[in-house]
């Protein structure tokens, strides 16, 4: 536990003015200088601290069945071992699933994690806890989201931003959304808990983006939220121009109150700021890529999705994370990764062609453009999948064992960190754990994963209790 004297704590009327997070300026350079020269893994893990000015997370909604994909158990029997096919990949001896042709090319540019655990059996608790890093409050079933949960992984980063740490040091464009998610918020009777602001407070909840073009996800994807950049009629940029002077000639809420009054007018100035800059319509404009760009990601909803992401990031976005799922499970019906029933037709039909298509895209995308070395990519999901075949077809929620993958940004490349053991039902060689996972995603980019938060009550809490997996090159 760091102790309370690390660095100056704030008061609680400044904790407020700052969207309920503080950092003393000592304590901040305390931190960066206690995250570049301690507490590492390695030598390695050390050089590799910050290299990464901006991160994309794909999360596969729904749970991605690891035996499946990436972790093929060929010598296990036919109650376990995959329908799919093998196939080679660019790391020696390493096979993966035969619908995942495009990754298998670029295995050698990824770390693949074979040993991710915990013990949160429910969609909303396990996916709460891969995009906080924190446990659920109940493992085993679902509880309403609500400003008491703790905030997204692209929340937390936004605040750290916000104090000078990580991508913060670079200067994006003012108006751009601090965190972003794509395409889709994600329901399971009920919003899917982990996806906002959490406890910094809805200042820091991610604009949801749904692209303009792709084939949408078959399966309920509601849509609220969509930010859209098109003029309404009969209001031209010069109007907007007088109605954000107006705006801010109004009398600004009092900051000291709880009250959210300042924080949804923070919102709709930040959304005339959008329209009006032409540096952020064109960050969220696809329509300017060319035809070959779009035919490289695909013409799916998952390809266009990441796509945007890719464009948002590199305008100065520090995180986007992008649902490669439809919205809403949906009773495991559509095309999402809660493959209960019918598992291996949806992962063939629906599921893996995009994913693999729109990854591999997006790896090929960032080394054409130089971006490669300082963007940091992960592959996540809630949980795996059961190592037998249920009587359905399909395989049930199972979090003791499952796969995920990082790139990018001074991560190892060909690397397979950790093994399950012969049925993919347990991890046999270095477990790995949610808040390992996102420990090492602030590591990437320049963010000692100890750095405080304040929750809405002013208690001081690591952003992560997580360490920093030895996957750095």
């Amino acid at each position: 536990m760091r102790r309370r004297d690390d660095h100056r704590l704030i008061t609680r009327r400044d904790a407020l003015r700052l969207g309920a997070v503080g950092l003393s300026l000592p304590g901040m350079f305390a931190l960066q200088a206690r995250a570049r020269a301690a507490g590492q893994i390695n030598d390695a893990g050390v050089r590799s601290f910050g290299k990464a000015k901006r991160c994309i997370v794909l999360f596969a909604w729904g749970g991605m069945s690891h035996i499946d994909t990436w972790d093929l158990k060929s010598e296990a029997g036919s109650d376990v071992r995959s329908a799919f096919g093998s196939i080679p990949t660019t790391i020696p001896g390493y096979h993966v699933c035969e619908h995942l042709p495009c990754l298998a090319k670029h295995a050698h540019e990824l770390t693949i994690i074979r040993s991710a655990h915990h013990n949160a059996a429910s969609h909303r608790s396990a996916a709460y806890w891969n995009l906080t890093g924190h446990a659920p409050k109940a493992p085993d079933k679902n509880w309403l989201a609500s400003r008491l949960d703790w905030p997204c992984i692209g929340s937390m980063v936004a605040c750290a931003t916000d104090h000078g740490l990580g991508p913060g040091r670079i200067s994006p464009t003012a108006a751009l959304p601090r965190a972003v998610s794509l395409p889709y918020t994600m329901y399971d009777g009920g919003t899917a808990n982990g996806q906002d602001g959490g406890f910094l407070g809805l200042g820091y909840d991610p604009a949801v983006i749904k692209p303009r073009r792709g084939t949408p996800y078959n399966g309920k994807s509601p849509s609220s939220g969509m930010v859209n950049l098109d003029f309404i009629e009969g209001v031209d940029r010069s109007r907007l121009v007088s109605r954000r002077g107006l705006l801010d000639a109004l009398e600004t809420p009092d900051l000291d109150t709880q009250d959210t009054t300042f924080q949804v007018e923070r919102y709709r100035a930040q959304a005339l700021d959008m329209l009006l800059d032409p540096k952020v319509r064109a960050a969220f404009d696809v329509e300017n890529e060319s035809n070959a760009t779009h035919e490289l990601y695909g013409p799916h909803i998952c390809g266009q999705s990441v796509l945007t992401a890719r464009k948002l990031v590199e305008a100065g976005v520090p995180l986007a994370t992008v649902y490669c799922a439809a919205g809403d499970l949906n009773g495991s019906v559509g095309a999402h990764w809660d493959t209960h029933g019918d598992g291996y037709n949806r992962l063939k039909r629906d599921l893996l062609p995009p994913l693999d298509r729109a990854f591999s895209a997006l790896l090929t995308d960032l080394k054409q453009r130089g971006l490669f070395d300082d963007t940091l990519v992960v592959l996540l999901t809630e949980f795996g999948r059961t190592p037998k075949v249920n009587r359905g077809g399909g395989r049930d929620h199972y979090p003791n064992c499952y796969s995920v993958a990082f790139a990018g940004a001074g991560i190892a490349q060909g690397l397979l960190y950790g093994r399950s053991d012969r049925t993919g039902a347990f991890p046999e060689e270095n477990p790995v754990h949610p808040s390992d996972l996102h420990a090492t995603i602030f590591h990437a980019l320049g963010i000692d994963p100890r750095f405080t938060l304040h929750d809405q009550d002013n208690r001081p809490l690591p952003a992560s209790d997580g360490q920093v997996l030895p996957i750095f090159a």
